[in-house]
């Protein structure tokens, strides 16, 4: 009887146990799912690595060309955060930066065009884009999408050193990307995204050197920030 009495008196302790360190798992997990708030204003700096490709058709005559600029970007962003009480975070963000993209490509035609090119020449992008996260405590994984602009400038080559003709415009199009960020500190975090833009493209007037043609732009770019949350 008496080793009954005791059998049973371990079972207890032992189930009161494992019930004490349950609660303090989730007392655990409660606290960091709490831990912080990512609503606010922010303001960051940003570098990174874009690779695009650009057609250049002639609406006149069966010639292409494709360069594929690529080069280091970097900016500055400014966005804002509205994290709800579920931990879905909605935000939007605007973004500029300096780009060095260049690539420059040969004519394809039916017969051979010798020394004539096509080069492309990004200088710097924007973007205003919704983002849409899930806060983890001090994890943020989003997607983010919106209006893209690019500065673009072409020039036609006639041979290695003689300029068939140039132009240059602000392109338009879209802009979609997945990132995570990460709160180092209540103030300071950092940030890791890749993004596709299509910028469209843009039609040009020919010139007796340069016919009439079309540039279009899509780039892929993988960038790093860093950023102050106020």
């Amino acid at each position: 009887m008496k080793s009954t009495k005791l059998l049973a008196a371990a079972i207890l302790l032992a189930a009161s146990s494992s019930a004490f360190g349950a609660d303090a798992v989730v007392d655990e997990v409660v606290v960091v799912d709490t831990s912080y708030n990512w609503s606010g204003i922010y303001v960051g700096a940003q570098i990174g690595y874009a690779w695009g490709d650009s057609d250049v058709d002639f609406s006149t005559i069966p010639v292409t060309s494709n360069p594929e600029p690529d080069g280091v970007l970097g900016g500055v962003y400014l966005g804002y955060n509205a994290q709800l009480a579920n931990g879905v975070v909605l935000g939007v963000e605007g973004d500029f930066a300096f780009a060095d993209l260049h690539d420059g490509d040969g004519l394809a035609s039916p017969v051979p065009l010798p020394g004539q090119s096509i080069e492309v020449d990004v200088n710097w992008t924007a973007a205003l884009r919704a983002r849409l996260g899930y806060a983890a405590g001090r994890f943020l994984p989003y997607v983010a999408g919106g209006v893209a602009f690019a500065d673009v400038d072409h020039e036609g080559f006639s041979s290695p050193n003689a300029s068939a003709g140039t132009g240059s415009d602000t392109f338009v199009g879209w802009t979609i990307g997945v990132g995570a960020e990460y709160a180092f500190t209540d103030r300071l975090i950092g940030r890791a995204e890749y993004r596709y833009s299509d910028y469209g493209s843009e039609d040009y007037a020919g010139t007796v050197n340069f016919p009439t043609h079309s540039v279009d732009l899509k780039t892929n770019d993988i960038r790093l920030g860093i950023s102050y949350k106020f």
